[in-house]
């Protein structure tokens, strides 16, 4: 796939065309795709519906661990063994205060993030009780990740206000059985349908990186199409210590095929670098802003994430805006300075004997 071919593809895709399959995965696979052409093409469909806006959300893990779910590549899975702090909910006042937090620090959206099954009627009407009120508080807006939900929770939630329902699909549908038993694909399918019937816009991504085909993450993409998902986070697996599964096949490049890919077959949805951003894309990373316009600030659910000074900065350096009541450069730190080295940096050999 040539330069021309990349622009045919963009212009298809302004048109609302749906690249076919296979053009979908040459964009993974070809090694003759030029990565700065399919960037700049990926650039024009990205610009068409976000400008140069960037948005900022910040997660917030409000219960971790405890999950009777055996999703492999979660670390709160039951099946983990990676250390990580277990908690139920958080108390109401320490969940809005982090809310008031999140907007201070320049986010678009609170993301309240609660491991487990699913919620159950009393948790649901918790859930709903907390969405009002960081809405009345904050000018945030917000999205719930709660696992599965039926119809009669999402009303409840959409009649509160909430703005977005996660629900990743994570893998294709072939792909679903070998990283989870507990629940199924279509289970997921069905909480995200449930959120669409009643009115409340979906989020839901996929990983990279479990060892499926490129194959399989077109499939997830032009499925997300069909579903109408307004939101959809590409993570790439990271490998915890203890954690079931081990990264297979990323690169930085790689990382950046896959966001241009999902953006050609998605043109307007909300396409969101999420969790291995930084330890993925390593020095690649900014360009990731040209197919995506959106990412995670502070981190992701048990895996810390760059300091918000160095995003701001990047987003800002590359000409990108944030979409908040604030610009990237006032919520940059302007005491900054850099740092003396000390005796044991000028002379390592003499502190290694002391």
């Amino acid at each position: 796939m040539d330069r021309h071919e990349l622009d045919e593809l963009a212009d298809a895709s302004l048109r609302g065309d749906v690249p076919t399959p296979e053009a979908a995965e040459a964009l993974l696979t070809d090694p003759d795709v030029p990565t700065l052409a399919m960037l700049d093409a990926a650039f024009r469909v990205r610009e068409a519906s976000w400008g140069r806006g960037v948005q900022v959300h910040i997660l917030n893990n409000a219960a971790n661990g405890k999950c009777p779910e055996d999703c492999s590549y979660c670390s709160q899975a039951k099946t983990s063994e990676v250390d990580i702090e277990d908690y139920s909910m958080k108390p109401r006042e320490e969940i809005l205060a982090e809310a008031e937090q999140a907007w201070r620090n320049g986010a678009f959206r609170y993301c309240m993030v609660f491991s487990g099954r699913g919620p159950s009627t009393r948790r649901t009407e918790e859930l709903a009780s907390l969405v009002r009120e960081i809405k009345e508080r904050y000018p945030l807006e917000v999205c719930v990740s709660a696992g599965l939900l039926d119809d009669p929770k999402a009303a409840v939630l959409a009649e509160a206000g909430l703005d977005r329902l996660n629900h990743n699909l994570n893998t294709s549908e072939e792909h679903y059985a070998e990283i989870c038993t507990t629940h199924t694909y279509q289970d997921r399918i069905a909480t995200l349908e449930a959120a669409k019937r009643n009115g409340i816009e979906t989020c839901s991504g996929l990983i990279a990186g479990m060892g499926e085909p490129a194959s399989d993450l077109v499939e997830i993409a032009h499925t997300l199409r069909r579903l109408g998902a307004e939101s959809i986070p590409v993570n790439f697996l990271l490998p915890f210590e203890g954690g079931d599964l081990t990264p297979v096949g990323i690169t930085p490049e790689y990382c950046l095929r896959v966001l241009c890919m999902f953006r050609f077959v998605n043109p307007t949805a909300e396409i969101r670098i999420a969790a291995g951003r930084e330890f993925h894309l390593r020095s690649m990373e900014v360009m990731a802003l040209y197919p995506a316009n959106s990412l995670f600030l502070e981190g992701y659910l048990n895996a810390r994430g760059s300091a918000s000074n160095r995003t701001y900065e990047m987003i800002r350096d590359a000409g990108f805006e944030i979409v908040s009541e604030f610009s990237a450069s006032e919520l940059l730190d302007p005491g900054r300075a850099v740092e003396i080295k000390t005796r044991e940096d000028l002379r390592p050999t003499e502190a290694a004997h002391k």
